[in-house]
């Protein structure tokens, strides 16, 4: 299954980049597949400064540094999702190739295979934004942890305060359909 942040802002063509990734790229990047987060070939190649297909040539040539905790490649079902919720990658659309999704340990095993001083900065600030984004989560688990303890100290005379708490710590709801339904229609 898939869940992205991903903005629709426009994204600079693989390779522009030539120093420090800016956080915010970096953390649009970052996608949950299968239950893990994970950044992919695309993604990692325009932040290195290189090509997909020379990523994808050096995980080849190096591929006993990507067991497969470190690295999957997506199914075709997979990459049509990700590729309709993710504005940044609609040039994957029409792609006969499959891409590779790597986790953190994946995303710094390519900065020591591509070898250059682009890759080696990137790769720390890749792993600074997967520590920034496992605090996020866990401060939220703890938060839900302070406000059971806080609902077992008092009594019903708050009940409607901490169930608007919780509706608001909740996710929202993503089948709601945007827009406007026509006369003819309903």
């Amino acid at each position: 299954m898939y869940e992205s942040p991903c903005s629709s802002s426009p994204d600079p063509a693989p390779g522009a980049m030539t120093s420090l990734a800016p956080a915010m790229r970096i953390d649009r990047a970052i996608l949950v597949i299968r239950g893990l987060r994970v950044m992919l070939d695309a993604d990692l190649a325009g932040l290195y400064g290189v090509t997909t297909k020379r990523l994808n040539e050096q995980v080849k040539r190096n591929r006993d540094r990507f067991p497969a905790d470190f690295m999957f490649q997506l199914t075709a079902g997979e990459k049509a999702e990700v590729v309709a919720h993710c504005d940044h990658l609609r040039r994957l659309r029409f792609s006969p190739v499959l891409p590779y999704a790597f986790t953190e340990h994946g995303a710094v095993m390519l900065a020591s295979v591509l070898n250059s001083t682009v890759a080696v900065h990137t790769s720390i600030q890749i792993v600074r934004a997967f520590v920034r984004l496992r605090e996020a989560v866990a401060s939220h688990t703890a938060l839900a942890g302070k406000l059971d303890e806080l609902e077992r100290k008092y009594d019903a005379q708050f009940k409607v305060v901490f169930e608007a708490l919780r509706k608001l710590m909740a996710p929202p709801p993503s089948s709601k359909r945007i827009g406007f339904l026509v006369e003819r229609d309903r």
